[in-house]
């Protein structure tokens, strides 16, 4: 995997980053929050582990910033902080894992093996913080679980999907969708809405007169 590692204990850093090179993952350490911002800019990552005190930008704002700008990332913030509220706001910001300070290495190793098993191949897109998309076997997931939709559904699902940012105008759901008979705009509207209120977050996004997307 291709781990950013942020922690600005030097000595503990260093050994973190060691260990984990050792069996076998890529690993960018940063000092700062700052620096890691850069680094996030500069390349994609498979998963996370920040410290949460760190100079410049904390761990936990890095990761609001990377989700205000709708780039989810695996993350396991490693912390001093052991308070019910700090481990609660870890969570709440959508971290996979918090493991308080100090722990063993091997632990680490544990927590990191756990969450690889959770991240989707690489025939999957991610669509928001839970859910993606398999184009082999046409399923969407919830985490690592199968969503139970319908063809139509997952057609909808799929177009979106191919089309992340760009806006599906109605024709284009004729088109790929709706093939074996002309259907009017009404129509389509109602099935996603239906689709919609199906899922257990509201990453189709209507674009008004327009059609329908996936942000980026």
């Amino acid at each position: 995997m291709k781990i950013l590692l942020l922690e600005d204990e030097i000595i503990l850093a260093d050994s973190i980053e060691r260990y984990l090179k050792k069996i076998g993952h890529e690993v960018r350490l940063c000092y700062d929050g700052e620096e890691a911002l850069k680094s996030l800019q500069e390349a994609n990552f498979d998963l996370l582990i920040l410290d949460i005190n760190v100079p410049k930008i904390d761990g936990f704002a890095l990761l609001e910033r990377l989700h205000a700008q709708s780039r989810y990332i695996p993350t396991i913030y490693i912390s001093a902080l052991t308070q019910i509220e700090d481990i609660t706001k870890g969570f709440e910001l959508g971290c996979k894992d918090y493991i308080k300070k100090p722990f063993h290495l091997k632990e680490l190793e544990l927590r990191i093996q756990k969450i690889s098993q959770q991240i989707p191949r690489r025939n999957h897109i991610i669509l928001d913080a839970n859910y993606s998309f398999d184009f082999e076997t046409k399923t969407l997931y919830f985490d690592s679980d199968p969503v139970d939709l319908s063809r139509r559904q997952l057609q909808i699902i799929e177009l979106l999907a191919k089309n992340k940012g760009i806006v599906v105008d109605y024709d284009m759901f004729r088109e790929f969708v709706y093939t074996e008979e002309f259907v009017d705009n009404p129509t389509i509207r109602a099935e996603i809405s239906r689709l919609k209120k199906s899922l257990k977050s509201d990453f189709i996004t209507n674009v008004r007169g327009l059609g329908y997307k996936i942000e980026r």
